[in-house]
């Protein structure tokens, strides 16, 4: 899982920001910005976002079963 954030849609309100357990989120040019190699991936922050501008998306697997 990877949170994803629309540049387009968030106004940065700074929720995600203060919902994110391991702090990953802050904001840029007043936008949330979401550092990965700390992310949790607990979903707390699209949760929070009233304008859905966060999503989680699921990495493409590239291993073939």
């Amino acid at each position: 899982m990877i949170p994803i954030v629309d540049k387009e849609l968030c106004l940065g309100c700074g929720n995600c920001v203060e919902v994110c357990p391991p702090q990953a989120i802050s904001l840029k040019d007043d936008k949330a910005c979401i550092e990965q190699d700390y992310c949790e991936e607990c979903g707390f922050c699209v949760a929070e976002c009233p304008l859905d501008a966060l999503e989680i998306r699921f990495p493409l697997s590239t291993d073939k079963a």
